[in-house]
């Protein structure tokens, strides 16, 4: 029997999922065979409506070797195991002659662990907590969360947190989950037979696709230790997230209250002159703390040097001693150790790191209302980690919707590590940019309109001009207006004023649950919602519910946000313009994203309106624009509320 072409397989899997053939779709899957079969890599483009799940899923299927996907949002991975691969592989089956098995993996802690659950968490701070459960009914939300775990534990298959609905805190998840530092191990628990995160991993071993996050492919690449099996192709979907997700997991931190936690929990397991020792130690590095103010520190203070130092020696000879004692009146004493371990291990790790120094790495101080200051430490630049751990022995394909800015992708190919395009030479991992474009037809479904007239936003502030710029838009609308800010404070300021101007309903992000706040915005299109960051990349409401999208500034990254000056000044240093590579290559990845909210469907009709001058009156500007949707582009304000009036009109004749 002949193979079956990738042109039949495509079409089979587009039928089973009841969607429609693309010609990006298309074009796209043949570009991502050809980078499988040759072992290169492609970064490629696939605006929203191209399939691009299906692009890549059939030709990874149709190869036949082991593949890992790794997405930055749940949603994504839930679509890709519960919608997705069930139905491919369905189509897939009678024409590849086999079935394909898939699988979800997670980092440990996102799995119930049966040890906790059953033996109970270290208690120090929450004594009692699982006393609780002896009670016929627990009072405290924690005591019936952790009661309806239990229920949970006997009835789940997975024990994957994200199955649990609804769904608890963090603080109540964290008494009955482990990292992997705290795990005694398969072999050395009671509960190994039976753990859902081994589970897991053995459903992946025996696997042909393996659906991940990019936190976890992020551990698998920097720590060493692989997590993930052994796979000849890497899809990396929401690629755009990447670079982010990866600091994020490179990134130490130190603060008052984990230093606290770590003397408490090792303090009965040692004697007491090393407890001591890191009971003095912390109480040293508090004292610091207490006076730390917000921002970068390019030398390391003589001062918190030395408390650093003393917390380094003391919880290295806390570990130590961790090693060499053991007290058989502590119940379960080796869960009991290895979670003390874990957190002496973590203070130790972070403070040498710091005292270490490196020049590739940035420290900084954080202050937060809630939770007090913070000493944190994170990579200068993850670029050549990737390089040398991403794309090594293995295919490598990253897709989103926004990976071509200013018009190439040379800006987010340097942010993961790779040479200019073409660029050829010993060591260089070779890769093809691909942009398969977008079934949508931008020009004739949405206006970028630019508020040229208004004054030049300043850091902080009211701007007066804005909030009457914003008022007249979303009027004329008729509402159906996602507000996207820089800050949740601009947030909070939008919404006030327009609740005391407009009759719209106004959403506000952190009034309600995101999923809660986009059900309703997208049920009533009078609605407005506003917010900040995640809503930026988080909603996807077709229809006449979204018809005006607005982003107040363009959104730089704080003058002060200490990891972004350093790359930025890194980059001048270095001969380049620190400015163009990293803060307005942030600030177009965000409006391209945030512009992508306006059409989500071919019936789709609006108007992104940028209340920021600098986008139509500064050299960056064409930059910035180059990295939207091609939309039909004006400043007059007339024109911007005549269309949206019409757009308004259309929708309210057709009763939406």
């Amino acid at each position: 029997m002949t193979k079956p072409s990738l042109p039949e397989l495509l079409h089979a899997a587009v039928t089973a999922v009841g969607g429609v053939e693309r010609p990006g779709q298309v074009t796209m899957a043949t570009a991502v065979a050809d980078a499988v079969d040759d072992s290169s890599h492609l970064l490629v483009q696939a605006g929203t409506g191209t399939g691009k799940s299906l692009g890549y899923l059939v030709p990874a299927l149709a190869h036949g070797e082991r593949v890992v996907i790794a997405t930055a949002t749940l949603a994504l991975q839930r679509q890709l195991v519960e919608r997705d691969l069930p139905r491919t592989v369905d189509a897939l089956h009678p024409l590849l002659r086999r079935r394909p098995q898939f699988a979800m993996l997670k980092g440990r802690s996102n799995y119930l662990c049966l040890h906790r659950l059953h033996e109970g968490a270290p208690q120090d701070e929450d004594e009692g907590l699982f006393d609780q459960f002896e009670s016929a009914a627990p009072t405290s939300k924690l005591g019936k969360d952790l009661l309806r775990m239990r229920d949970w534990a006997d009835e789940t298959e997975t024990g994957d947190r994200d199955d649990l609905t609804p769904g608890v805190s963090d603080k109540a998840w964290s008494q009955v989950s482990v990292s992997s530092r705290e795990c005694l191990g398969a072999s050395k628990c009671a509960y190994g037979a039976e753990c859902f995160a081994e589970m897991a991993r053995e459903r992946a071993k025996l696997s042909d696709v393996v659906v991940t996050n990019h936190a976890l492919l992020a551990i698998d690449a920097i720590e060493g230790a692989p997590v993930l099996p052994q796979h000849e192709v890497l899809i990396v979907d929401e690629a755009h997230e990447l670079v982010s997700r990866v600091t994020g997991v490179a990134t130490g931190e130190l603060t008052p209250g984990q230093v606290n936690r770590a003397v408490r929990r090792s303090a009965k397991l040692v004697n007491e002159k090393v407890a001591d020792g890191l009971q003095t130690a912390a109480e040293g590095f508090e004292r610091i703390m207490e006076l730390a103010l917000p921002g970068r520190l390019e030398e390391i203070p003589e001062d918190l040097g030395y408390a650093l130092m003393a917390l380094r020696d003391a919880a290295r000879e806390v570990v130590s001693a961790l090693g060499s004692t053991r007290d058989k009146s502590v119940q379960d004493e080796d869960a009991v150790r290895k979670q003390a371990l874990a957190m002496v291990e973590t203070v130790h790790g972070v403070a040498e790191r710091i005292t270490n120094g490196s020049e590739w790495d940035v420290v900084w101080y954080e202050r937060h209302d809630r939770f007090g200051a913070s000493l944190r430490v994170a990579p200068l630049s993850v670029s050549g980690l990737l390089r040398e751990k991403l794309f090594n022995d293995r295919s490598v394909v990253l897709t989103s919707a926004t990976l071509k800015l200013g018009g190439d992708f040379n800006g987010v190919g340097a942010s993961l590590g790779l040479s200019p395009e073409g660029t050829t030479g010993e060591d260089v991992p070779q890769w093809k940019g691909l942009d398969v474009g977008s079934p949508f037809d931008y020009p004739k479904q949405g206006i970028l309109y630019v508020a040229k007239h208004l004054a030049t936003p300043g850091r902080e502030g009211s701007r007066g001009d804005m909030m009457d710029e914003l008022a007249e838009l979303v009027e004329a609308a008729g509402g159906r207006t996602l507000g996207l800010f820089s800050s949740m404070r601009a947030a909070q300021a939008a919404a006030e004023e327009l609740r005391g101007r407009l009759d719209h309903p106004i959403l506000l992000q952190g009034e309600e649950t995101l999923g809660e706040l986009i059900r309703n915005f997208a049920a009533d299109p009078k609605t407005c919602l506003f917010g900040t960051l995640s809503l930026w990349q988080g909603v996807d409401v077709p229809g006449p519910s979204c018809q005006l999208v607005v982003m107040d500034r363009i959104p730089f990254p704080r003058p002060d946000d200490p990891l972004m000056s350093a790359r930025q000044k890194a980059v001048e240093e270095g001969g380049g313009n620190g400015f163009m590579a990293v803060a307005a290559t942030h600030a177009a990845l965000l409006m391209a994203q945030g512009a992508g909210r306006l059409v989500r469907a071919t019936g789709d009709r609006g108007v992104v309106a940028v209340l920021d001058p600098r986008l139509a009156n500064a050299r960056y500007g064409s930059y910035l624009r180059a990295s939207l949707p091609n939309f039909w582009y004006t400043t007059d304000r007339n024109q911007a509320r005549r269309s949206l009036a019409a757009i308004d009109a259309a929708a309210a004749a057709e009763g939406k």
